[in-house]
């Protein structure tokens, strides 16, 4: 059995070294490991950045939570979803990234103080609670035909310096939603024991399935936005960015929304405000485009989803042909992942496949699954890149 962690450095990890050697001999590759969207051969619109160049952001202004015409365009954005978010519970971020290190600064002591974080998950946890001094505990997702939240982990994990809780749903790369029941019973543990809810909401509008295959990736976070204000629910924070819900990576503008009961909301707030003071990280050029960005993001965003949709549906029949192969369920996201069969390591056959097939995927210990042997593929190349990379992905793996 592997580790779940890599256990060498990047330079040292013998799949860099294949990527390296294949670009260096100037192999081709297709990488169905692609996360960005502006490199997948979508449309955007010609006029998408022209926000920037408004004379508006020749003015400096700063405030600290960001300007108020970026925080009611947010505000309307979730609207669109039918949840309401006041404006002045939105804080602009540069990045999701930075909306956690601003939540560990906020919530967390360092040297002493932990987080929840589950697995499997994108692995980033690590890297920014150890730069903010926080200790990173993590708890399991378990799959039974869909991934559910393992309550005996958590609680078992639980120690009483643990601040808060994090929930990425729609889970990168597993594409599993938390149940609207798994949401509630996440926040009562956290509403008891004092601690906070940070639920990363970055792929929420990428539903792959609805109805009977999966919950509602919209009605879920409505039912958890009601319950955040109920008597002894914990304090909230959702985060979001135009990185995926606009397809604008490089625009750099995220966001949180605090939510939860009254008291804790305008405490959080006013700490908050005193942090973000400090660092005043989003330019005024993106804030003033806000409202635009977020407006033209909708045309990129329907062909993400056209595009993730498509490829889940032709992977799933792709893989029905390969009897030993599973597709896992996903509700939504920007993601597969494949069971394949354990006659190697997933290293060796990630190798394999990039030195032989000419593919790039990842192997599922990348992204702490608890055993052998997954792979993960992104929904994001062309269709007729990704039906290629992916029959050569199922040859191989079912050889």
């Amino acid at each position: 059995m592997f580790s779940t962690r890599v256990p060498q450095s990047l330079e040292a990890n013998r799949i860099t070294q294949a990527v390296h050697r294949a670009r260096a001999e100037s192999r081709p590759i297709v990488d169905l490991t692609i996360t960005n969207p502006t490199t997948a051969g979508f449309e955007y619109p010609d006029s998408v950045l022209d926000g920037l160049s408004s004379a508006r952001s020749l003015t400096y202004a700063p405030q600290p939570f960001g300007l108020p015409d970026a925080r009611r365009a947010v505000a309307c954005d979730y609207a669109r979803r039918g949840l309401r978010a006041p404006p002045e519970h939105i804080v602009l971020t540069a990045s999701t990234s930075e909306a956690y290190s601003l939540l560990f600064k906020l919530l967390c002591a360092p040297a002493g103080d932990a987080v929840m974080v589950p697995v499997p998950s994108y692995p980033l946890f690590d890297h920014l609670t150890a730069l903010d001094g926080v200790r990173a505990i993590p708890y399991r997702l378990d799959y039974h035909g869909r991934w559910t939240l393992a309550y005996d982990d958590l609680d078992e994990r639980w120690t009483p310096t643990v601040r808060a809780v994090l929930a990425v749903s729609p889970n990168n790369p597993t594409g599993s939603v938390l149940s609207a029941d798994e949401l509630a019973t996440l926040a009562a543990r956290c509403g008891e024991r004092q601690a906070a809810l940070i639920v990363d909401e970055v792929f929420a509008d990428y539903g792959l399935v609805d109805g009977p295959a999966g919950p509602s990736v919209d009605s879920v976070r409505i039912a958890q936005c009601s319950r955040a204000r109920a008597a002894g629910a914990p304090l909230t924070f959702r985060l979001g960015g135009l990185s995926k819900s606009a397809g604008l990576p490089q625009v750099k503008l995220g966001w949180l929304l605090v939510d939860g009961p009254g008291a804790l909301v305008r405490d959080a707030l006013e700490r908050l405000e005193i942090i973000c003071d400090a660092y005043l990280s989003v330019s005024t050029p993106v804030q003033v485009a806000a409202p635009m960005l977020i407006e033209s993001g909708a045309l990129v965003r329907a062909q993400i989803l056209d595009r993730v949709r498509a490829n889940y549906r032709a992977l799933r029949t792709a893989a029905a042909r390969h009897p030993a192969i599973e597709v896992l369920h996903a509700d939504a996201g920007w993601s597969a992942v494949l069971r394949v069969p354990s006659t190697r390591s997933e290293e060796d056959l990630v190798v394999d496949l990039l030195d032989r097939d000419g593919v790039l995927v990842h192997p599922g210990f990348f992204f702490d699954f608890a055993h052998e042997a997954f792979l993960i593929v992104s929904l994001l190349p062309e269709p007729r890149v990704f039906a290629d990379g992916i029959r050569r992905v199922l040859e191989r793996a079912d050889a």
